[in-house]
């Protein structure tokens, strides 16, 4: 058994150099971030827009939504909004309706938030929109939103993502860490891809595709239940790419509970899992043919779950190779529990100083965020069995999370 020890040494440190370079790409491009975002300036309003809210059992908070739109700096007659309610046992639909939104009641199964959109393309796709942004039934939007995106579509930009804030970060720890998560996407991951020149992502809410894209696409014809991350995909491989948008700016409901929390990442996790089985083959084909910087980068975004499973074996590698050196099954299992914390504690303190430095990025330091700020690291750690549980049985189906703060956005102090 004299093998077994430098084995699972070679093991434990062929894992992490692994994982190490996937980590520098991701430093890299996040530090790419320092870029200072496009300014696509100010244009008079020209493009039409179709406002489409995917809701199910969202009559509690659709209400300031709908307020929020109508309420935009952009003209009027140059956008609808629609609501598409979609499996309801609530009046989702009546309570749109009585804030001045239009409504087009999905007739046809759907088991997921794109087919809805699908749905919703399909049946308003002959009344000539230029451009189509997407929301959630709980968020709220800045005034601005519109015209950010109008801006955007006249300078030649066919997909962009918004700045996805957060309406509740203080509410409970799990509301401040997911907001931060999202902080730290807009900051690090949207806001350094547009340094870079390549894709940012699209993420659920607060994005916008124009109609030229549509076209190149064949229409909305997302299969997954990660339609956002389908969608951005698609853009990719047309050879376009999502633009960020910092100045449009959506407020979305954070998670209050950790239970809303994991399926939430279950959902997110398994539908990475779909997207990458669906669209790995055909990037490695082009990026085969013409290499590109692009292909490269959303390769490595589809990889996460692979590198977060990785994470969770080398955390498992790291606590057998420390037990190997005990001479005493004691001495085993102490050595075993050292390594793992060792590795637990280094992450939590570097999850934490990244934590806390978006925050500062951002300016949303406040006292009410100490709950958020403390359990980041525990919000990363819980995504590596979530994920391990997705490659293990993926989860094919969009279940409701039920939204209940009807609040405008708690903005720092």
């Amino acid at each position: 058994m004299d093998w077994l020890f430098p084995a699972a040494l070679a093991l434990t440190g062929t894992m992490g150099a692994l994982m190490s370079l996937w980590g520098l790409w991701y430093l890299i491009s996040g530090l790419a971030c320092v870029k200072k975002p496009t300014d696509y300036g100010i244009h008079p309003p020209q493009t039409r827009f179709a406002v489409l809210i995917a809701a199910r059992n969202e009559a509690e908070v659709i209400g300031p939504l709908i307020d929020s739109l109508l309420a935009q700096d952009y003209p009027a007659e140059l956008y609808d909004v629609w609501v598409v309610p979609n499996n309801c046992t609530d009046d989702t639909a009546g309570a749109a309706r009585s804030r001045g939104a239009r409504v087009l009641e999905c007739t046809v199964p759907v088991k997921s938030k794109g087919e809805v959109l699908r749905f919703a393309y399909d049946r308003l796709r002959g009344r000539q929109y230029d451009a189509w942004l997407v929301f959630d039934a709980d968020n709220v939007v800045d005034r601005r939103f519109l015209a950010e995106m109008n801006a955007a579509r006249l300078t030649g930009v066919k997909a962009a993502q918004g700045y996805r804030d957060s309406k509740n970060p203080y509410d409970t720890a799990i509301s401040g860490a997911s907001s931060i998560y999202y902080w730290m996407m807009d900051r690090f991951h949207n806001g350094g891809k547009a340094g870079l020149g390549v894709s940012a992502m699209i993420g659920g809410t607060g994005f916008m595709v124009s109609q030229q894209l549509l076209d190149q696409l064949g229409g909305w014809r997302t299969e997954t239940i990660s339609e956002d991350l389908e969608l951005t995909a698609q853009t990719v491989l047309a050879g376009a790419k999502v633009a960020y948008v910092p100045r449009a700016v959506t407020y979305d409901e954070q998670p209050l509970t950790w239970e809303q929390s994991f399926k939430q990442r279950r959902r997110w996790s398994s539908g990475t899992l779909q997207v990458a089985r669906l669209c790995l083959p055909a990037l490695e084909e082009r990026q085969a043919a013409r290499p590109r910087l692009a292909l490269f980068d959303f390769e490595a975004t589809l990889l996460l779950p692979a590198y977060q499973l990785a994470a969770l074996a080398g955390l498992l590698c790291t606590a057998l190779t420390a037990a190997l050196g005990g001479r005493t099954l004691p001495e085993a299992l102490v050595l075993a529990l050292a390594g793992a914390c060792g590795n637990i504690a280094w992450a939590a303190l570097t999850a934490t100083i990244a934590a806390g430095t978006v925050i500062t990025l951002e300016g949303k330091w406040d006292h009410r965020l100490w709950k958020g700020l403390a359990a980041y690291w525990l919000f990363l750690l819980t995504w590596l069995p979530i994920t391990a549980a997705s490659f293990w049985k993926k989860t094919t189906v969009w279940e409701e999370i039920r939204h209940t703060r009807t609040m405008a956005p708690q903005l720092p102090k």
